[in-house]
């Protein structure tokens, strides 16, 4: 995809909504959908890396009640010819279809490459790469598994199951993923250490992913980067490509 001139492509992650109560969230959401009404204006393409909900289960005919400021937003985005794309995060792993439908989003499971004025991406959410966090890929093939998934669908009530998932999301760090944002340390950072082994099959510009809550920006190689986005909780970090270089940015409405 080539950038035009004077247009940019953005990347945002990890806003959590409805955490830990939708009224306490509505605040950010409202900041959110500010910033969409800002990067609308030369957005080429809107990249969100996952964990847009703090919880989210679709059912065949069912979604979540809430969040209409925000799906209305991502619809007048999409309809004006705006692409969005959509990385599942852990929060947010069971879409079957809605953003899709609905809304014209491509909703992607597993990182992706996209190449933008010859600068390669790699592109993902980032929960359950590299080496360790072992507890939480374990939870992870039990919660993206087809029979368990029919299970928590067919046997719970959807009230209940919301109830349910919107609590352990809160409450459950192993559920979550969500360690302390600190930075490790680049040896004990686990994505630092999936971009480097990535980058000795293939080169890639930019490694772009979320789930850590944590702006960074490291210098894998020369002219290799690993970004992580931050989150909309305490940081409202994005990431912006004008065509030449990747930034992370504040938005400070």
């Amino acid at each position: 995809m080539q950038v035009p001139n004077g247009k940019k492509i953005y990347f945002a992650s990890d806003n959590h909504l409805g955490a830990p109560t939708k009224a306490e969230s509505l605040p950010r959401e409202k900041k959110f959908v500010a910033w969409l009404d800002e990067v609308k204006q030369d957005a080429a393409a809107i990249f969100l890396l996952g964990d847009l909900f703090d919880f989210w289960m679709e059912y065949r005919n069912v979604v979540p009640k809430g969040f209409t400021r925000t799906l209305g937003k991502l619809a007048e985005i999409t309809d004006s010819d705006i692409p969005i794309y959509f990385f599942v995060g852990n929060h947010d792993l069971w879409m079957n279809g809605y953003f899709e439908e609905e809304l014209n989003i491509p909703v992607y499971h597993k990182p992706q490459e996209f190449t933008f004025n010859d600068k390669t991406f790699f592109i993902g959410h980032g929960d359950g790469l590299g080496p360790g966090d072992k507890g939480y890929k374990r939870m992870k093939k039990l919660f993206t598994n087809p029979i368990s998934k029919w299970l928590f669908q067919r046997l719970l009530h959807p009230d209940f199951a919301m109830r349910l998932g919107n609590y352990l999301s809160v409450k459950n760090k192993l559920i979550s993923g969500d360690d302390d944002a600190k930075f490790l340390g680049e040896d004990n950072e686990w994505l630092v250490q999936y971009c480097k082994r990535k980058l000795e099959d293939k080169h890639r510009d930019y490694f772009v992913f979320g789930h850590r809550h944590l702006p960074l920006n490291i210098d894998l190689t020369e002219n290799s980067k690993y970004i992580n986005l931050g989150d909309w909780i305490q940081y409202y970090t994005y990431g912006v490509f004008d065509g030449e270089k990747l930034e992370l940015k504040e938005f400070k409405n």
